[in-house]
């Protein structure tokens, strides 16, 4: 019997310590706090659609509406996506382990997560916060009058919920590997996850860190980031990005596991270049830590310093690089089949591309003088983390949702979705390029006449997403009651989740996995057979 079939009572989920139960807990969650993301959105879409503010009753309802927004998408959805859903999902399935380690602590770790967002809810109902997600100081502890303590507990809360599932991953990826599974036979989702919970365990305590002090000036006046206290806001800004630049590669680095396993799958070829792929991904996470001051070029920060740092996030590019061009060589001669997953990874390549090139250009200090606060940032910050965690997580969704379910969707509509997901992305975050390069700033509500064109494009392109992200929360219902029974292994891929049944049992497997070969060996004659038999079944 499958997990989903052992117990239909609401008690069995809310203590389940299944890691796949736990996995669909996020899911579930995540999406609600997405869709409040998302509603803060359209409202700023809507704001912007002409030059005068005429949504909004004033520019503080127009701040608090884009604070909520990043908050929820930041903290509540990108970071935690795909590690706490597919990651909790598919770790010990994807190394041959009956559960993670520390089964109770992953449960209390959703726990914790729910506790923090119901903190940042109460901030939103109670008046909202008005500073921004990255709660920038002075402001944030000496004027703001809006709920900045609610929004910052409920954030500081979360960030344990991050440490406790990234402890769980790296002991379980240590210590309960299939036999023969060694470091070298690793699944690259799984290097992945694994970098990414390093860079939680090293980084998340720092913003813990700067949030107790954000409390302690604001509740107790002592002088620590305010001048007139004799604080530094400089010291905030340090603080800050040393953990909120790597919080980038904790939304990304996921994603590069996922659109590995996809790209690999579905062009039927051994990955190009594993070792470097792996190593690229280990690159990524230490390098991440060491150009924080990039996003600083415009503040005191010396010359020397910034030339520093602009060199450092140069060097990110190299890993960066070696991925895309690996994923583009695997797909070169391979028999690539165009299902809905693959759709989602070529699409977040080539996202992930553009924003990767225009990231390049705010490390040069000074082009990014001259598009500092401007919506080029914006632009270029959602084609990384909307372009490329949300195309992946939903390329990675689709790949497995046939493993999670036992069912598959609707080929048709899934493939229409991507397509409309990736038109509505560029439609929405291209203009927002040009908007930015002729000097719109970010965070005003209201602008020159000569920005409307490229703001109603914007904001029309928000639409057709909106329709491109909702459809899968459709079909994906459905398939629940109508979908065909998907088997074991529909894609005929490679992988020890693949060899159990869909949905698999509560402890995984029923007998122990040995592993005898590396990852992805699709050159064998053994799934060219498991493909051949998937298509005679029309299984796909």
């Amino acid at each position: 019997m499958g997990y989903l079939g052992a117990d239909y009572t609401i008690k069995s989920w809310l203590l389940t310590t299944d890691h796949k139960r736990i996995g669909l807990l996020y899911m579930i969650s995540i999406t609600v706090f997405f869709l409040l993301g998302g509603a803060a959105a359209t409202l700023l879409r809507l704001e912007l659609m002409t030059p005068r503010g005429d949504v909004f009753g004033s520019p503080d309802d127009y701040n608090r509406s884009f604070t909520i927004h990043g908050v929820f998408m930041v903290f509540f959805f990108l970071i935690p996506g795909v590690p706490a859903v597919l990651g909790n999902f598919l770790i010990p399935l994807m190394i041959g382990a009956r559960d993670l380690a520390f089964p109770r602590l992953n449960l209390m770790s959703w726990y914790i997560y729910m506790i923090g967002g119901l903190f940042t809810l109460y901030a939103l109902v109670a008046g909202g916060v008005d500073t921004g997600w990255t709660f920038y100081t002075p402001y944030s502890t000496m004027f703001s009058n809006t709920q900045v303590i609610a929004a910052a507990l409920g954030i500081f809360i979360v960030g344990f919920s991050s440490i406790l599932t990234a402890l769980n991953f790296i002991v379980t990826i240590h210590t309960m590997r299939a036999p023969g599974m060694t470091w070298l036979r690793l699944p690259l989702f799984i290097w992945a996850h694994y970098a990414t919970s390093l860079i939680i365990v090293l980084g998340t305590p720092v913003l813990a860190i700067t949030i107790i002090l954000v409390a302690v000036e604001r509740l107790f006046k002592v002088g620590i980031f305010d001048p007139a206290y004799g604080g530094d806001p400089l010291l905030f800004q340090h603080l800050f990005w040393f953990y909120s630049h790597p919080a980038v590669y904790i939304m990304i680095l996921p994603s590069f596991g996922v659109i590995s396993e996809i790209v690999t799958a579905f062009a039927r070829k051994k990955i190009f270049g594993y070792s470097f792929m792996a190593g690229a991904l280990l690159a990524i996470a230490v390098l991440g830590f060491l150009v924080w001051g990039h996003h600083m070029f415009v503040s005191s920060q010396s010359m020397y310093a910034g030339m520093i740092f602009s060199v450092l996030s140069f060097l990110v590019a190299v890993p960066s690089g070696i991925k895309v061009f690996n994923w583009t060589a695997t797909l070169y001669k391979g028999s690539v089949s165009f299902k809905t997953p693959m759709l989602y990874a070529l699409g977040f390549i080539g996202l992930f591309t553009i924003g990767g090139l225009t990231g390049l250009v705010l490390s040069t200090m000074a082009t990014d003088v001259h598009v500092h606060d401007t919506y080029f940032v914006v632009a270029h910050f959602h084609y990384i983390m909307v372009g490329g965690m949300v195309m992946a997580y939903l390329g990675g969704l689709h790949f497995w949702w046939p493993k999670i379910t036992g069912r598959m969707y609707s080929e048709f509509w899934g493939a229409l979705s991507a397509l409309t997901v990736f038109i509505g992305f560029n439609l929405t975050f291209f203009p927002q390029f040009l908007l930015g390069y002729i000097g719109m700033p970010r965070r005003y509500y209201e602008y020159p006449e000569e920005y409307q064109v490229l703001n109603v494009m914007s904001s029309a392109g928000a639409s057709v997403l909106a329709v491109g992200y909702m459809m899968p929360l459709i079909y994906l219902m459905i398939s629940l009651k109508v979908g065909k029974i998907a088997g074991p292994n529909p894609w005929a891929a490679s992988g020890l989740e693949w060899e159990t049944s869909s949905p698999p049992p509560t402890h995984n497997f029923l007998d122990t996995k040995i592993v005898t070969s590396g990852p992805y060996d699709y050159e064998l004659q053994e799934f060219a057979d498991m493909q051949r038999e998937v298509q005679e079944q029309g299984i796909v």
